[in-house]
């Protein structure tokens, strides 16, 4: 089977346009990559956690990310946030939800429960502007001034049926526009 999960460090300075990083490789399009994925996200935070909690070393990659930040947990990270490193603006949409994929990796079958259970998704960003991204550059947070719908919360609410209240809250957020279509059913997918 096709799969893009395997990322590497690199030192040189790719690309991250509004479809995603040059020279990341997408092979399941429907449910990966695309204008609302264009990247994934990681905090080293989360990663040291995830490091304790597995009690093993966790290489820059395992969890499929393109970029890896330093000083940054997820579970801070709301829908709307924003990263900026020169030219490059990045706009958070939906966290991480685990795959089977992620299973076989992590080469543990119930590694997605205890993904959900840690609340400490990794999130997919779109871009709002194109540009060039490399190791140890310097990246800007600014939090979304509206609304705050946090990763580990919108992990939470996934496949679920939504009360009027929250699909207002969700509506008046820049989430991902799978997530924006399924709010009309009244429920949570992305």
């Amino acid at each position: 089977m096709k799969t893009g999960i395997n990322k590497r460090p690199t030192r040189h300075s790719p690309l991250v346009g509004c479809e995603g990083l040059e020279g990341d490789a997408v092979c399941n399009r429907k449910h990966h990559g695309g204008p609302d994925q264009a990247i994934y996200i990681e905090g080293d935070v989360s990663r040291a956690w995830w490091e304790k909690k597995l009690n093993r070393s966790i290489a820059y990659g395992l969890f499929d990310e393109n970029l890896c930040l330093e000083g940054l947990d997820n579970q801070v990270v709301a829908a709307g946030d924003r990263f900026t490193t020169g030219d490059l603006v990045m706009e958070v949409t939906a966290p991480r939800m685990p795959c089977r994929i992620l299973c076989e990796r992590m080469d543990d079958p119930c590694f997605s429960k205890m993904y959900i259970n840690a609340a400490r998704p990794g999130f997919y960003c779109r871009i709002i502007k194109p540009g060039r991204i490399a190791a140890g550059a310097l990246v800007r947070y600014e939090a979304f001034a509206g609304e705050r719908i946090l990763m580990p919360e919108m992990m939470v609410h996934y496949g679920k049926k939504a009360s009027p209240d929250l699909i207002e809250r969700y509506r008046s957020v820049p989430v991902h526009y799978k997530l924006r279509a399924s709010l009309s059913d009244g429920v949570i997918k992305f």
